[in-house]
């Protein structure tokens, strides 16, 4: 897993403004699905729910968690998955969303 360096500015903003954060993926199943950023701890995780990756960004004390629902782990399980920022507004729930900005994910195949 990997953030782009648009994201990792992005990352860098909202942590300026809102303290630790972390990602939380619960749909989509293919490129262009978006992860939902919150303060980290906002968002409950539970038994349905796999830490994917804690995301070390240039410039922010802490590692970023990466939190996805198994169902959707399952699905993305062989892929890589990039981390970006696209235009447009996202969920009012992640914290981009005042920004007119989204976070976006892309992905390509691991291994053959």
């Amino acid at each position: 897993m990997e953030l782009t360096p648009a994201a990792a500015d992005l990352v860098r903003q909202l942590r300026k403004a809102h303290g630790p954060l972390m990602f939380h993926q619960s749909g989509g199943c293919c490129d262009g699905s978006a992860p939902m950023c919150y303060q980290d701890g906002e968002f409950r995780t539970g038994n349905s729910d796999v830490l994917l990756a804690s995301l070390a960004v240039e410039g922010v004390a802490e590692r970023v968690p990466f939190w996805m629902s198994r169902s959707q782990f399952e699905v993305w399980a062989h892929t890589r998955l990039i981390v970006d920022v696209v235009a447009g507004r996202g969920s009012g729930f992640s914290l981009e969303a005042p920004e007119g900005v989204r976070f976006l994910i892309r992905s390509r195949l691991v291994g053959g």
